[in-house]
């Protein structure tokens, strides 16, 4: 331990800093991992669940603490989440071991909403889709294009990632979204894309994919049942906008 300009050797207290302890110094009932197993997880605040997680804190802070303050450094969970690992281990009390943690941590939890539901599930409407896919598009920085590949009972057989980049007609290689609706066998597919600006309102290049991809459909005999635009915590479907996707197209009546 290291002692001050006189050769004292500094009393413990004075390297807490004011008004924090550590855990193992608070009342039974306010430690994370007692009110965990009484109030379960939902029960603890977002600072408390990353503080069991790294299980200690640093000199004179609590686990909790140093968490407190990183999601407060990025503004709140998100923003925490999307941190790089140089960016985490920066901040005070964190480094690499525990940078290390909350990535992983983070993660995992994309891999939860990717194979989340674990069974099949059918389409209804554009909300079954919009309800599983917002959470994990609506916050991407940026754009990706995903076709949900359905059989004759609008059951998803897969979603599948066709596209990253800027999502518009002229980039996007139409016949990609179909193949592996080609392999399955598929009867139908729903396209779905994110604008990073948070704003789901279809812009004429959605339109424009949208039309390219009805028309390959049409040549595949493959349903487009919908195009779905996800924003920040919104969606738009255009099929509810009134955009038609009859498989025979507005110049070829059905027979």
């Amino acid at each position: 331990m290291t002692t001050d300009s006189a050769g004292a050797t500094p009393r413990p207290e004075l390297l807490a800093l004011p008004g924090r302890r550590a855990i193992r110094e608070l009342p039974p009932d306010e430690r994370p991992r007692e009110r965990l197993a009484l109030r379960g997880p939902a029960g603890l605040s977002t600072a408390e669940l990353i503080g069991l997680l790294w299980g200690s804190g640093a000199r004179g802070r609590s686990a909790v603490d140093v968490a407190a303050e990183a999601v407060t450094r990025f503004d709140g969970l998100t923003g925490l989440s999307r941190a790089s690992g140089p960016e985490l281990e920066a901040l005070p009390g964190v480094g690499a071991a525990r940078a290390a943690q909350l990535q992983a941590a983070f993660e995992l939890g994309r891999r939860l909403l990717s194979d989340w539901p674990s069974g099949r599930w059918s389409v209804r409407s554009p909300r079954d889709v919009a309800e599983r896919l917002v959470l994990q598009m609506g916050r991407l920085e940026r754009e990706e294009l995903r076709v949900v590949i359905l059989n004759t009972r609008n059951v998803v057989l897969r979603i599948v990632t066709a596209y990253q980049g800027n999502v518009s007609a002229s980039l996007v290689r139409i016949g990609e979204l179909f193949r592996d609706a080609v392999r399955l066998d598929a009867a139908g597919v729903i396209l779905v894309h994110n604008h990073p600006s948070g704003d789901p309102t279809p812009s004429p290049d959605d339109l424009h994919l949208t039309a390219e991809a009805l028309a390959a459909g049409r040549l595949l005999d493959i349903d487009v049942l919908d195009h779905l635009v996800i924003g920040h915590d919104a969606y738009a479907s255009l099929r509810d906008r009134g955009i038609s996707f009859d498989r025979h197209g507005p110049d070829r009546p059905a027979a």
